[in-house]
């Protein structure tokens, strides 16, 4: 898990061959003008979801992980406080994974949680649980799914 700024994105470019595009998109996109839903980047290997919706209670987030997409959440309004935990801890799966959603959800308490404002993002990897959209006011965010 990967907690930064904007400013500081050039950092992870290396991390994988994608995440150049994603913070390219990033630079070169009024975000903020994207109406909510699904925006292809390069196909089914980098897209873009754009949400705005009603943050929740943390006693309402499940943890949730993923094995095909490793997950940039960059917020743009609101703070979403973001819970987070090791996959390898997690021993309270809600269900079995769904290859065909690729996520699975668990009812383990999150090890810690990431205030997350403005123009920060969090990168999930598959190792990494987490329970995002928690704040008491609405949350304006994109995530970016990236092929593993």
């Amino acid at each position: 898990m990967i907690f930064s700024t904007l400013s500081q994105s050039d950092r992870y470019a290396a991390l994988h061959p994608l995440f150049p595009r994603a913070f390219e998109y990033i630079r070169n996109t009024d975000l903020r003008a994207l109406a909510p839903g699904r925006y292809p980047i390069v196909g089914d290997d980098l897209f873009a979801i754009v949400e705005h919706v009603p943050g929740r209670t943390r006693a309402a987030a499940l943890l949730e992980c993923h094995r095909r997409y490793i997950d940039i959440q960059l917020v743009l309004e609101g703070v979403d406080e973001m819970g987070w935990k090791p996959l390898a801890a997690c021993r309270e799966p809600v269900s079995d994974y769904s290859a065909e959603r690729d996520i699975q959800f668990f009812k383990d308490s999150p090890a810690t949680w990431i205030a997350t404002p403005p123009d920060h993002f969090c990168i999930f990897f598959p190792e990494d649980a987490h329970a995002p959209l928690v704040a008491s006011v609405e949350i304006h965010k994109v995530i970016f799914k990236i092929a593993v």
